[in-house]
């Protein structure tokens, strides 16, 4: 059974749908015991960082993501899920953000013609033989929708990377923690192989 974690984040549902169609048994839920029996666990979320932060330590499911990670449970964030995973964000100046993963969340600087929010198709750079991306082409497009970026300290555990004004890390992987910027659930069949990969982890 794979846990969605539901902190009153958007986007829930359409994970949820994309995880149907590759015939997942899936439960949305914040219960403790639920989450840690699960086989695999997902963090989606859209919105504000520091607000998301706030949530997850209220219903106490900071210590549990914890606990999920460090007995090597398959662990997932998608957007505001993999920038809740680093140490910070400049959207959110003094709030700690889960602290599993090292590096920081930046604003996309402005630049001329360029929207913030980055919503859209951009294509990946893939590197370090990402679990997520087997199957998947160099140049494939996948949906993006933020305004900050993942700066990671460590390049080796970056799989893939976009530019949008700036060089973006897009995909992350260490141990048994997986995370992408973009929306795997709403990138069509690239995406749907994602998180097909995830799955088989």
């Amino acid at each position: 059974m794979i846990a969605i974690i539901d902190y009153d984040a958007g986007n829930i549902k359409s994970v949820e749908k994309a995880l149907l169609l590759l015939n997942q048994e899936v439960e949305i839920t914040r219960d403790r015991e639920t989450i840690l029996a699960a086989d695999k666990v997902i963090l989606p979320g859209v919105g504000a960082f520091g607000d998301a932060m706030e949530n997850l330590n209220r219903y106490r499911l900071t210590e549990v993501i914890h606990q999920v990670t460090e007995k090597g449970t398959p662990f997932l964030g998608i957007c505001l899920g993999l920038q809740l995973l680093f140490e910070r964000s400049e959207e959110a100046p003094g709030v700690e953000g889960l602290n599993l993963l090292k590096g920081e969340i930046l604003r996309i600087p402005d630049q001329e013609g360029l929207k913030i929010p980055h919503m859209g198709w951009n294509s990946l750079h893939l590197s370090n033989h990402g679990k997520l991306f087997q199957g998947v082409e160099e140049g494939a497009y996948v949906y993006f929708v933020h305004s900050y970026y993942l700066k990671a300290q460590e390049e080796q555990i970056v799989k893939a990377s976009t530019e949008y004004s700036t060089h973006i890390h897009a995909s992350v992987e260490q141990g048994n923690i997986f995370a992408c910027q973009f929306h795997p659930e709403k990138s069509s069949d690239v995406g749907l192989q994602i998180l097909k990969n995830f799955v088989a982890v």
